[in-house]
C-alpha cells in the first residue's frame, strides 16, 4: 500500500513521458527507536508520540534535492527486536537509514545487527547501497545512554555516515538526513554507471545478384553469408555479462579478398 504526502502536483508541471527518478529508502531499527516518528516528521513536519509499532507501510513524496527533483519512497519497517524477513527491503531499497535511540543502549546494540546484515548483503551481491546511522531522540540528552563518540565509532567501523537528530524538535535536520541519503545514492550511481549496450554492424545477404560465398564454420562460431553487394543493418547484442562468442564479417564491394574478422569474447569490455 502506498500513500502520497504533500501538495498534489499541478497539471502541466512535468510531461508524462518524463517520470521522476526514484530513490527508495528503508528505515531500519529496533522497536521504539523512533522510525515512524522520523518518517512522519519528514513527510508532514509534524511529530507523533503514539503509533502502532506493528504497522509497516511505504510512503512517497516528491522532493527537490540540490535543485533536482526526485520521487523519494520511504519504507517504515516494523521489525520487532532485530532483522526479520529482511528480503522485503534488502532487494527493494537503494539506501538505508539505521536508527537507534540515544537513551536506549539496547536499540544501539540492535543497530549493529542491522549493519552486519547490510555489510553481508553487500559482499554477497556485489551491490553496495549507502547506509546512514542515525541517533534519534536528541531532545532526550539528559537521559543519554549512548555517547556520540560510540555512534561515530560504529559508523566508521561499517563505513557509513553518522547523524544525531530529534524527530520531536528539528525538522530541518531530519530533512537533511533524508536528502543526504538521496545524494549518496546519486554519488553511488555516478561511481558505478550502468553498462551501455554495444551496437555492431552485421552483414546480411542481398537478393542474389552475384554468386554468394559461404564462409566455413569453425568451433561453433557464428558466420555470415555475403554477396558482392550487401546491405548493413545494426543489431543490439547482449551486455558484457551475457554476451556469447560472436564473429562479425564485413566485405568491400568488388573485393574478393578474405574479409576481416572481429571476435567478441564473453567478459570483454569494449569502450
Amino acid at each position: 500500500m502506498s500513500s502520497m504526502f504533500g501538495k498534489p502536483r499541478a497539471s502541466g508541471e512535468r510531461p508524462p513521458q518524463s517520470p521522476l527518478p526514484e530513490c527508495n529508502v528503508a528505515i531500519l531499527g529496533c522497536r521504539g527507536a523512533g522510525k515512524s516518528a522520523l518518517t512522519v516528521k519528514f513527510l508532514t513536519k509534524r511529530f507523533i508520540s503514539e503509533y502502532d509499532p506493528n504497522l509497516e507501510d511505504t510512503y512517497s513524496s516528491e522532493e527537490l534535492v540540490d535543485q533536482q527533483p526526485v520521487l523519494l519512497k520511504v519504507m517504515d519497517t516494523a521489525d520487532q527486536d532485530g532483522p526479520g524477513n529482511c528480503e522485503r527491503y534488502l532487494c527493494w531499497a537503494s539506501a538505508f537509514l539505521v536508527v537507534y535511540s540515544i537513551d536506549d543502549r539496547k536499540s544501539f546494540e540492535g543497530c549493529q545487527r542491522y549493519l552486519e546484515l547490510l555489510a553481508l548483503q553487500a559482499r554477497g551481491c556485489q551491490r553496495r547501497c549507502p547506509v546512514l546511522l542515525l541517533g534519534n531522540k536528541l531532545d532526550m540528552e539528559q537521559y543519554r545512554q549512548v555517547p556520540s563518540a560510540e555512534g561515530m565509532s560504529l559508523a566508521s567501523r561499517f563505513g557509513c555516515l553518522f547523524h544525531e537528530v530529534s524527530a520531536c524538535q528539528d525538522f530541518a535536520r531530519v530533512q537533511h538526513v533524508f536528502h543526504e541519503a538521496v545524494r549518496e545514492v546519486r554519488r553511488q550511481a555516478e561511481w558505478n554507471p550502468p553498462l551501455r549496450p554495444l551496437f555492431i554492424s552485421e552483414e546480411r545477404p542481398c537478393p542474389p545478384v552475384a554468386t554468394p560465398v559461404a564462409l566455413p564454420t569453425h568451433h561453433s562460431l557464428a558466420t555470415c553469408t555475403f554477396n558482392t553487394l550487401s546491405t548493413v543493418n545494426y543489431k543490439e547484442i547482449p551486455s558484457v555479462a551475457q554476451a556469447k562468442l560472436v564473429t562479425v564479417k564485413s566485405s568491400r564491394a568488388q573485393s574478393k579478398r578474405k574479409a576481416p574478422t572481429l571476435t567478441l569474447l564473453k567478459g570483454f569490455k569494449i569502450f
